[in-house]
């Protein structure tokens, strides 16, 4: 069952009550999307901050700059969150690069409005569930996980932060205006970043010189990211990176490093019954 201690329901999905606060919410509700935007959307742990260090890059034409001086959290705030209300949005200058990791029926209405172009970034759910285990565990204001086999149940049950990975791809993949969501994959990013990069500026209408897309995807490699002071969140006094790094390993197939083959295959037929009426090609094995 989903842990009210840590989490409260928001329209069908439990948020962690540590960022997600009422006032955080009432913010969210009525903020103003523009059609400029750019926004970010991911289920957790499947690359919203490796996309956090990408995408303004990209706006910013390769400035460098934009990702060693700020702080992920605030040069692309997750909207909703309370640490994005200081930042008064309302008045930042276009392009806003943002992100959430809301499923897409619970959009506020501005967004359908405005329409903003998105980028969708999935991600193996095995590798999201192993990802996830390590960085609940070292996370103060998520409940205690029990063994990775409990959580295996808990997580494939979706009692965890935003609910079920299956409920939240399935949303955006149904999204009803398809033309303004680009969606990628955490593993065809790690397997040809420059090209990843290439398809983002692309679809953002930015077009950059080949030395520059290699020169973004270069800064952005998760050695690099790693080193980053301003992406690490090393100093963030509720994780005890002791136990687990925020940017851990940045790799596929590690859940092979974890589940069973029976685990696994009983993951693989949930999956296989949970997405049967999905048309999407994942890239993943």
């Amino acid at each position: 069952m989903t842990d009210f201690r840590f989490y409260h329901s928001y329209k069908g999905t439990g948020l962690v009550r540590h960022f997600y606060t009422p006032e955080a919410l009432e913010y969210w509700d009525r903020f103003t999307f523009r059609a400029e935007d750019v926004l970010i959307a991911t289920y957790p742990k499947s690359g919203r901050h490796w996309c956090a260090e990408l995408v303004p890059l990209i706006v910013s034409g390769g400035d460098t700059s934009v990702v060693d001086t700020v702080r992920s959290r605030d040069r692309c705030p997750g909207v909703g969150e309370k640490e994005g209300i200081p930042l008064r949005l309302e008045d930042k200058p276009s392009p806003r690069v943002m992100t959430v990791h809301f499923q897409y029926q619970a959009m506020p209405k501005s967004f359908h409005e405005a329409q903003p172009k998105v980028i969708n970034v999935l991600r193996n759910p095995k590798d999201v569930l192993i990802s996830a285990f390590h960085y609940y565990g070292m996370c103060s204001f998520h409940p205690d996980l029990g063994t990775l086999q409990e959580f295996l149940d808990t997580f494939l049950e979706g009692h965890v932060c935003f609910g079920s990975w299956f409920d939240h791809v399935k949303s955006w993949l149904n999204a009803e205006d398809k033309t303004r969501i680009l969606y990628l994959t955490y593993e065809e990013m790690l397997q040809d970043l420059p090209r990843a990069v290439r398809k983002m500026a692309e679809f953002l209408e930015k077009p950059l010189e080949p030395d520059v897309i290699d020169r973004i995807a270069e800064k952005c490699l998760f050695k690099n990211m790693k080193k980053n002071d301003m992406s690490n969140f090393k100093d963030d006094p509720h994780m005890d990176q002791s136990k687990s790094e925020f940017l851990r390993k940045g790799i596929a197939g590690d859940w092979r490093n974890y589940l069973s083959e029976e685990e696994a295959q009983h993951f693989d037929a949930v999956f296989e019954e949970k997405m049967k009426d999905v048309d999407f090609e994942f890239t993943w094995d």
